[in-house]
């Protein structure tokens, strides 16, 4: 089986890094996934100990996500639970670094061929 998300769009607005308790950090963003002829698309994403320069994306920016879906339940004070869906980053690349880019597509490349039994 394979949960493989490939994302290539624009920061909708720069990202959100905290320090958790535990001392891990998370960044938090959303990338705008724009398809001619169609809607514009948001996704959240989440990355468990962001690069550096995350923090220094701004809306507009293009990126480069790849990562699984996950789905979230949580409550929120009312008797039905919250859900959210995200897609968790393995890695996030600045679209403008192709170098980058090319390597993260070849995992993901290499994530389909591992699953197919290639």
């Amino acid at each position: 089986m394979l949960n493989l998300a490939v994302i290539e769009g624009e920061c909708c607005a720069p990202p959100e890094v905290r320090v958790l308790e535990s001392g891990t950090r998370l960044g938090t963003f959303s990338v705008r996934v724009r398809r001619e002829g169609r809607r514009a698309v948001s996704l959240p994403v989440s990355v468990w100990d962001p690069p550096a320069w995350l923090p220094g994306l701004a809306g507009g920016d293009e990126v480069v996500v790849v990562g699984e879906v996950h789905r979230r339940f949580f409550r929120s004070g009312g008797p039905v639970p919250g859900v959210r869906v995200e897609v968790v980053a393995d890695s996030v690349t600045p679209g403008r670094d192709r170098r980058r880019v090319g390597a993260a597509l070849r995992r993901a490349h290499r994530a389909i061929d591992s699953a197919s039994g290639q």
